[in-house]
């Protein structure tokens, strides 16, 4: 039975998005190879370098690009980085980055939602990455996000899902994919996401930061697989007041 991510109408065998922005172009290959990878985010300012330094000549044939709008500030910003990537190539996926606060890097869902719509509008598919919001989250899907993506903690921290029951409750409630992204710093994070019922995790930093970054992608894609498998087969219940012998206490000895 297949078991193929969808967003916007295109499938997906992988549910492991890789985030290219720490890896240098040499090493990137190796990751998306490990990981098992179909979906890689770039920066626009590296598709559109000239040159040894354009991250598009690193990408393997078949991989789905995912341009983010790294650096905007507001919906207008927003569209004119994600127009820029289409002219370069990179296709129709976007994944709108709109932040404005310069210490913990949180994204403006305001702002955000306006340019799903504006996005959304010329025909893009929207995955805008937002503060772990339910409100926030309806009012994407409704401008026409093709999936949403909440961080799990600040971008580049490793702090693994400190939104959990946030993101629990997005997933829960929104009809569409919802992709962990941001703070997830260990496998165990990502499989976690994923028992959750999480459609795909996206990870950068904690790959780039391993000792063995071909090794931590292979540990990140077993893991999400992992996460996956245990998410379809139903978690067993918890006890919270009393134990459960998982043998019989009586019946086979004699009084």
């Amino acid at each position: 039975m297949s078991d193929d991510l969808i967003i916007g109408g295109h499938r997906f065998g992988s549910r492991f998005i890789l985030g290219s922005g720490k890896f240098s172009l040499d090493i990137t290959r190796a990751v998306i190879e490990n990981g098992g990878v179909e979906m890689a985010t770039l920066a626009v300012r590296r598709a559109n370098s000239p040159g040894e330094g354009n991250i598009l000549d690193s990408m393997p044939e078949g991989i789905t690009l995912l341009p983010n709008t790294s650096g905007a500030r507001n919906a207008e910003e927003a569209v004119r980085i994600a127009r820029l990537a289409r002219e370069l190539g990179c296709g129709d996926f976007v994944k709108i980055e709109i932040i404005r606060d310069t210490k913990y890097l949180l994204p403006d869902n305001c702002e955000t939602i306006r340019a799903v719509r504006m996005l959304a509008d010329e025909g893009f598919i929207p995955m805008p990455y937002m503060m772990p919001d339910l409100t926030a989250a309806r009012s994407m899907a409704d401008a026409g996000a093709a999936a949403i993506m909440p961080l799990g903690s600040p971008i580049g921290s490793n702090r693994g899902l400190l939104t959990r029951d946030f993101v629990r409750m997005i997933v829960e409630e929104i009809d569409l994919p919802v992709i962990v992204d941001a703070g997830i710093g260990r496998p165990s994070q990502a499989c976690e996401a994923m028992e959750m019922g999480c459609a795909a995790v996206m990870a950068n930093t904690a790959v780039a930061t391993a000792r063995d970054i071909p090794g931590m992608a292979r540990a990140f894609r077993m893991a999400i697989e992992a996460g996956r498998l245990a998410y379809l087969s139903g978690l067993g219940r918890v006890l919270h007041d009393r134990a459960e012998a998982s043998s019989p206490l009586t019946g086979f000895l004699r009084e």
